[in-house]
């Protein structure tokens, strides 16, 4: 059995041995199959698909990041800043990632300040994307609420940027001015708007190296610096804009007006000094309230001026040599019948010289000098102040007011002309037109923005509309509409000469007419009389008081806020000023 067995392996044995080669052949065969393909596959990899394979390799460690950029500030005239950016941060996160946690989203959701429902649907509705904002902006305590909760809950696919976030100090002082900016820093209201390719900044961009949780580990290099914006200076002075800004609201709520606009401006340079309205918003936290809160109700809305146009009516007159200060006319006995309509004043003041007709606010005086002079006479001026024409301050929204050509007047209508209805204008143009006035019959060109000191008096930029004789002569007139006889005493300041016009116009209430008993008061004047530096204007929108005359609701405004102004510009009293000339002479004798 045992031989059998050696003999039977034997046979089995040489009968195996042809199959040796062939085995050995197959796997030569197969692993030179393998080195071929893996030869071929290296070099598919690392000839021809060189180029994509660094590209998806860099795409999951190598990101451009955004360097953000400062918006430019604004500023007033003497460098205070009204509108500044802050750097904030923002979270975000990778909806495919943090959709697997939404157990932590409640927690998340409570730092941040969110609704935990609305949240957790957001991420879910961009679940497939690869970034979302959570939050933009956020305060430094959500920022450190956010980061303990995700540290605590360990969230993966939430990080934080850094943004810059605007904020204004003035708030709703300077808001109606300055505006607002959206979320992505675009300028949205105002000079914000107005401005907003200088102010505007160019975020930088850079290339970074982040880790598998997405935090940075190299920057490798930038690509585009960033550029923040230019800063712009206004005219608007700061300590001016508050106390006018205080003045207004008080009056607006003592009288339970509709609403109030203030405006002051530099005679010398054309520089808007102050520009204050009423109602107001917070631009830093409140911008509810629609268009009616928001609008800059001094350059976009419009009132018929109503006795303040009365010195201008004068002055085209006695531009024209027609009448002289003390020319007498017959304003008795207080109604002037024009066609089939009838001008009528408060009380008969009998004759009146053309002074006394600006000190008692005669529509029958003003309609009859008026007549003296041909429609054209009487648009030109009007024109040429620049009724009807933007004051080209460059604001969004400015209105040209209402002014049409004297060709398609009729004689009554002419007749309202001279007492300021029938036309309408904004509080900006009405200080433009007083402004003329107080320079001497000189028109400059107002501004928001600080101007080069080089630039003022420059003649390509002044026109004079009427000569200095009449300017002063008209000057000198107003000067009695704030006097015990006139109708505006309550705008006196004591130590300083002070001219006006009051105005009480009634405001239209479309097809129904002047009815309603609704009213703009107004007063408009300029200090010091003999050489002004300073002209103002004050509207208070349907006051709603016992009172609703300009001299009592509007002039009160100009005194305090022109008191204040005098004080802040150091102006010397016209009374003190004789005084302080003799002091430094007598000190300056040897």
């Amino acid at each position: 059995m045992v031989i059998r067995n050696r003999r039977a392996r034997r046979v089995s044995t040489r009968r195996s041995k042809p199959n040796l080669p062939l085995r050995r052949r197959l796997l030569v065969g197969a692993l030179s199959l393998a080195f071929v393909a893996l030869s071929g596959g290296v070099f598919y990899r690392q000839v021809i698909q060189t180029e994509f394979l660094q590209k998806e390799g860099a795409a999951r460690y190598l990101r451009d990041g955004v360097i953000a950029a400062r918006r430019g500030m604004i500023l007033d005239r003497n460098g205070e800043p009204l509108a500044v950016s802050t750097p904030v941060e923002t979270v975000w996160a990778e909806p495919r990632k943090l959709v697997n946690q939404l157990e932590a989203i409640p927690s998340l959701a409570t730092a941040l300040g969110m609704d935990g429902g609305q949240l957790r649907e957001k991420i879910e509705a961009n679940r497939d994307k690869g970034f979302i904002y959570l939050k933009r902006r956020i305060s430094l305590e959500e920022s450190n609420a956010a980061r303990e909760v995700i540290a605590r809950h360990k969230i993966e696919g939430v990080d934080f940027d850094t943004e810059y976030r605007r904020f204004y100090p003035g708030a709703e002082v300077f808001a109606h001015v300055i505006g607002f900016t959206d979320i992505e820093d675009h300028g949205q209201e105002g000079i914000e708007l107005a401005r907003d390719d200088v102010l505007k900044a160019e975020p930088g961009l850079h290339r970074v190296i982040r880790d598998g949780r997405k935090r940075i580990v190299q920057e490798v290099e930038q690509i585009r610096a960033p550029r923040p914006g230019s800063d712009l200076v206004l005219s608007l002075d700061r300590r001016l804009q508050y106390l006018a800004y205080r003045e207004l609201k008080a009056a607006v709520t003592q009288h339970k007006a509709k609403g109030g606009t203030v405006v002051v401006l530099d005679v010398a340079t054309g520089e808007v000094l102050a520009m204050v309205n009423q109602p107001g918003f917070n631009p830093n936290i409140d911008r509810s309230g629609g268009i009616d809160r928001r609008r800059n109700r001094a350059l976009t809305d419009v009132m018929e001026p109503g006795s303040t146009l009365k010195p201008l009516v004068v002055a085209a007159a006695l531009e024209k040599r027609l009448v002289s200060p003390t020319t007498r006319i017959a304003t008795g006995p207080g109604t002037y019948n024009v066609g089939k309509n009838v001008v009528r004043d408060v009380h008969n003041y009998g004759t009146l010289d053309v002074t006394g007709i600006i000190t008692k606010s005669s529509n029958v005086g003003s309609v009859k000098i008026a007549q003296m002079m041909s429609y054209a006479d009487l648009w030109s001026l009007y024109d040429r102040l620049g009724f009807g024409h933007a004051t080209g301050v460059g604001f969004p929204g400015e209105s040209r007011g209402n002014f049409r050509h004297h060709s398609t007047w009729r004689p009554f209508e002419y007749a309202t002309q001279a007492f300021g209805y029938g036309l309408s204008v904004t509080s900006l143009q009405l200080a433009q037109a007083y402004s003329v006035l107080a320079a001497d019959g000189v028109k400059r060109p107002v501004t928001l923005f600080k101007r080069d000191p080089s630039a003022v008096g420059s003649r390509a930029e002044e026109v004079r509309i009427l000569s200095a004789d009449t300017a002063r002569k008209v000057r000198a007139m107003m000067e009695t509409v704030v006097s015990e006889k006139g109708t505006a005493k309550l705008a006196a300041i004591p130590g300083y000469g002070v001219g006006g016009k009051t105005g009480t116009a009634k405001k239209s209430a479309g097809k129904a007419g002047y009815g309603g008993g609704r009213y703009q008061s107004v007063f408009a004047g300029f200090v010091p009389a003999g050489q002004p530096r300073l002209v103002m204007v004050v509207m208070i929108d349907e006051p709603g008081g016992a009172s609703y005359y300009g001299g009592t609701v509007a002039a009160p405004v100009f005194q305090k806020v022109m008191e204040g102004a005098l004080r802040l510009f150091n102006v010397p009293p016209d009374e003190l000023a004789p005084a302080m000339l003799l002091a430094h002479h007598r000190d300056a004798a040897p």
